[in-house]
């Protein structure tokens, strides 16, 4: 990936973080976002920067319109036009129907949802420009139909993803651009530990009987990232270790 440019939004810890590394690792020089904590932001560019590559660290709130087009266009003058873009960034509460607070789904979908498509529609103007693209979306496997309780709502975002996707891929491929999403299955991550969640017993409905760690997310992004991915658009991956509990598997 030598001489592309990589934004990937929430990308100072966890997943994106795995990611953000894993891009450089393979020459691509990146901007990493934050919300609020420019420290690990700052500490994922100094890996980078340190292993020879070339990395920047951009503060941004994906639910504000205007954060997200600043967030562009300072990538765009700190390290060129972007050709990889890697929408990570999310928030999750927990809530099924009969409890869910509406103000929170407010607050889920203008990240998850709006953020996506307000980043994507800032970067493809160069990309179309230069008929060449990536476009990767991190969704969940909550969007496809797990069984975990709380989760509905957050699946409904990632859900929106999935369908964007495919949308987009629709609307962007005579352009050159292929966009996929990956749904990670649980993942060992900072976040996950604060949620209480048993890593044993979530281990147990994965077929390899182990959690995830962001570095298989990571390595799915980088696959679709690459030259090879080039005939590979409008795809969910899922990265889910063969989890066995969903609602439905048409």
């Amino acid at each position: 990936m030598a001489a592309r440019v990589a934004l990937v939004t929430g990308s100072s810890r966890g997943i994106g973080r795995a990611i953000a590394l894993r891009l450089a690792r393979d020459g691509a020089a990146v901007a990493v976002n934050y919300r609020e904590r420019r420290d690990r932001a700052q500490d994922v560019v100094d890996a980078i920067t340190r292993a020879g590559g070339k990395a920047v660290a951009i503060g941004a709130d994906l639910a504000s319109a205007a954060d997200c087009a600043r967030l562009v266009e300072t990538a765009r003058k700190a390290l060129g036009p972007i050709d990889i873009l890697v929408n990570n960034a999310a928030v999750f509460r927990k809530g099924d129907l009969a409890d869910f607070d509406f103000s929170q789904m407010d607050g889920m979908r203008n990240v998850n949802v709006d953020g996506v498509v307000r980043v994507t529609r800032g970067v493809i103007g160069d990309m179309q420009a230069r008929r060449w693209g990536r476009i990767i979306n991190i969704t969940s496997i909550a969007g496809i139909g797990t069984s975990s309780a709380g989760t509905t709502f957050y699946g409904a975002t990632k859900a929106a993803v999935i369908i964007l996707t495919r949308r987009f891929a629709l609307d962007l491929g005579p352009h050159g651009i292929t966009v996929n999403a990956i749904a990670p299955g649980f993942i060992e991550t900072e976040m996950a530990a604060s949620s209480g969640a048993s890593f044993e017993a979530l281990a147990a409905k994965a077929m390899v009987r182990r959690v995830g760690k962001p570095e298989d997310i990571a390595a799915a992004a980088c696959f679709l990232a690459s030259e090879d991915a080039g005939f590979v658009t409008a795809q969910v991956v899922t990265v889910d270790g063969g989890r066995t509990d969903y609602i439905g598997h048409a």
